[in-house]
């Protein structure tokens, strides 16, 4: 009898990992969906199940999209060295690391000095960056290795980025990373005459000069010095020019007409977004509903950017639009996903000039909840450009010349459409975190000139409630044609993350219930009770910690912090690619005109898998490049004493968070008071072996800068300890010893 093609139950965690077990190698998700006969509604279940085993500690990915049985990294691996660490140790990675994060911090066991085989310069030359080894490993903690060099096995020259220096005559390689602690030495012949102050990209060399490691300089790159954020550009690899043709392309747009659209220019959308916006990608309306069948409902209008009019697939704009994934946003410069003649041009919704535009019409009931939506493609007429400050400022009472003639007939309904969808959030627990956002200013000279929490209005919560019911109904529509649609998603909390959590929790006299699907309301009620405590800002560290990182993917898990089953992201799609393919899907599902996927749409998943890679590119270029201005502008502040809390713990010291500019700063474990300290990775804590004295994650110390380091955005800080005297005697001198 042949076999019956009918889906069977979805089968039980122990059943999957059972046969991923007993498989003699990597197996696909495909393989495991034949052998348990899962139909394409089970496979994003799969999908999650996997995801959750390999956050678990479960399971490994292999390459491609195959996995297998959790074994860490093998006894045996080739390594490459990195760098050392704040107390001198010798780092290393595995040299063919393909997998999503970071790998396993691996630190190198000093080698054996003196002659053996007749090798001894070779054995006897410290390990320096890029030198390769083969090495037996040894597992000290989940992401911890300890590596002993087996034998060395050569260094392919390896790049690193760095500022020209001139030191006592010689010219040095100051690397930019800030885990690097000593210079290059580079001789005049190899130096491409570059200048004190460039930007360079240099090749490690084999062979050391008064203990440097040498270098040969191959790359003169823009920057330097007065330009920190390019630091960041370069050393995460981010596009910065646009092939000719892309920018030919965008430079021959025009203006879309009405032909086949929806006129929507006697709708008085407004666009409401910072005060340093270039590019306005969403309007938004809102009115009264009428329906008598539905009391106290509104019926919205969000009108987007139609992008698609002007990048079609596989034209010079959307090749290099799919390249770099993001736009990528600097408090100095913004590095653009399309060239500036469609982004702050003809696809920006410019207030009082025509712009096409794709819309979503939507109808919410007085607690927020969709109702009903449609799409059109339209050519709207920004009635004007708000900033979250006018906006807010207009529903508090204090008129402008701009916003006086809105305040009634525009801004007031779209603050009581606001109203109910706060009130629709509510009822979903989405998940609330308090996490204040700090912004640099950039004084006229291009220096840091203050850096505030920004501040948060509802004129900002009314923004982004348009913009998620918009992309619930981007999502809704598509899933319910059966379309193609790059959802949003973010996974639930990986299981030990909740442990360690719950470890937390416990010494805080707080409780996270067990055995129980978590929900992002249990969160906030924790969130609740420790409000305006001095035990809040650690409680939302770690809850934040404890969540999976969102991605996007055509397979549809749910987005667990906004408590949503279907999401998408429609509302941005200048400035993200997702966005612009949810679009052409919308376009062709929905018969709106040319600017669909076409006949032979993307591979969607590695496309996924893409667009999350470069946004994760781009939030740690964003994040190193305000490292380095932070760094920047407290470079001369040495000495000086600062209120902190700590927000991370490691066997090299403590990270703390200063209060008045959010800067991260290391304490070395070594300048901690004389002890022997222990890290606790459960309980994020170093703890004194014979003092008992402990240092956890979320406390409140005051801490003194030692270094400041622009180049890197390193800072070193001290402990303050009994009045500050110990802290301070002792900080000026290692610092001169440095």
């Amino acid at each position: 009898m042949a076999p019956s093609s009918k889906p069977r139950p979805f089968p039980s965690r122990e059943a999957i990992l059972e046969f991923i077990q007993d498989s003699p190698g990597p197996v696909s998700r495909r393989e495991i969906a034949r052998a348990f006969k899962l139909d394409a509604d089970q496979r994003p279940e799969l999908r999650q199940l996997l995801k959750e085993f390999a956050e678990d500690g479960v399971i490994d990915k292999g390459r491609g999209k195959t996995v297998n049985t959790q074994g860490g990294l093998p006894a045996v691996a080739v390594l490459e060295v990195t760098g050392t660490d704040g107390d001198g140790d010798v780092l290393a990675r595995p040299l063919n690391w393909a997998e999503d994060g970071d790998p396993p911090k691996i630190y190198m066991k000093a080698e054996k000095r003196g002659r053996r085989g007749g090798r001894s310069a070779d054995r006897g030359a410290a390990l320096g960056p890029g030198d390769r080894v083969l090495a037996r490993l040894s597992r000290r903690s989940p992401s911890v290795y300890e590596g002993q060099v087996i034998r060395r096995i050569g260094s392919g020259p390896s790049s690193v980025l760095g500022l020209v220096a001139i030191v006592r005559g010689e010219v040095r390689v100051r690397p930019v990373d800030k885990r690097a602690r000593h210079d290059l030495f580079v001789v005049p012949e190899e130096s491409i005459k570059a200048d004190p102050g460039d930007l360079v990209r240099a090749e490690v060399l084999r062979g050391k000069r008064l203990g440097l490691q040498r270098a040969r300089i191959v790359e003169r790159l823009e920057g330097g010095t007065k330009s920190l954020s390019l630091i960041a550009l370069h050393e995460h690899d981010i596009p910065v020019e646009f092939p000719d043709a892309a920018i030919a392309q965008a430079e021959a747009a025009g203006p879309a007409t009405l032909d086949g659209r929806t006129d929507l220019r006697d709708i008085p959308l407004v666009t409401i977004d910072g005060a340093d916006a270039r590019d306005f990608d969403d309007a938004v309306w809102a009115e009264a509903d009428d329906d008598p069948k539905n009391p106290g409902g509104w019926h919205l209008l969000v009108a987007i950017a139609d992008v698609s009019w002007y990048v079609r697939p596989n034209d010079a704009l959307d090749k290099e639009a799919s390249t770099r994934g993001n736009s990528v946003y600097f408090p100095d410069r913004v590095v653009p996903m399309l060239p500036e003649a469609l982004s702050n041009g003809w696809c920006s919704l410019n207030p009082k000039e025509d712009r096409g535009c794709l819309a979503a019409h939507l109808w919410i009931d007085a607690r927020g909840k969709l109702l009903r939506h449609t799409f059109v493609r339209g050519l709207m007429r920004s009635a004007a450009r708000l900033t979250y400050h006018q906006a807010q400022n207009a529903h508090d009472g204090v008129l402008d010349d701009t916003t006086g003639p809105l305040a009634e007939t525009v801004i007031a309904p779209l603050f009581g459409a606001y109203k109910a969808l706060s009130l629709g959030r509510d009822d979903r627990g989405v998940l609330e975190l308090d996490l204040p956002e700090r912004r640099i200013t950039m004084g006229e000279d291009g220096q840091v000139a203050k850096i505030a929490v920004a501040p948060r209005y509802d004129s900002h919560r009314l923004i982004e409630e348009f913009m998620i019911a918009a992309n619930v109904a981007a999502a809704e529509t598509l899933t319910r044609k059966k379309a193609p649609c790059m959802f949003r998603v973010h996974g639930e909390p990986a299981v030990d993350k909740l442990e360690s959590l719950r470890e937390v929790l416990d010494g805080l006299g707080l409780k996270l219930a067990r055995g129980q699907a978590v929900r992002p309301a249990q969160f906030n009620g924790i969130l609740a009770k420790v409000a305006d405590t001095p035990e809040a800002p650690l409680v939302n560290e770690m809850i934040l910690r404890t969540q999976a990182q969102a991605e996007y993917s055509p397979e549809n898990i749910g987005h667990f912090g906004l408590a949503l089953k279907r999401y998408c992201h429609f509302t941005s799609p200048i400035r993200r690619y997702s966005d612009l393919i949810v679009h052409r899907a919308l376009i062709q599902t929905l018969g709106l005109g040319d600017g669909g996927l076409g006949k032979e749409p993307p591979d969607l998943e590695k496309l996924g898998e893409h667009i999350s890679a470069t946004e994760r590119r781009a939030a740690a270029a964003e994040r190193d490049a305000v490292d380095r201005l932070t760094a920047q502008f407290l470079a001369g502040q040495e000495g000086s004493v600062f209120n902190g809390r700590i927000a991370g713990v490691n066997r090299a010291g403590l990270f703390v968070r200063l209060e008045d500019t959010g800067a991260d700063g290391l304490v070395p474990a070594r300048s901690l008071p004389r002890d022997t300290y222990m890290h606790d990775e459960n309980r994020q804590a170093l703890r004194g072996r014979r003092t008992k004295r402990e240092y956890r994650l979320g406390d409140q110390v005051e801490v003194m800068l030692a270094e400041a380091t622009p180049i890197t955005g390193g800072l070193i800080l001290h402990l303050m300890e009994g009045g500050g005297a110990p802290a301070k005697r002792r900080g000026p001198k290692r610092n001169r010893k440095r």
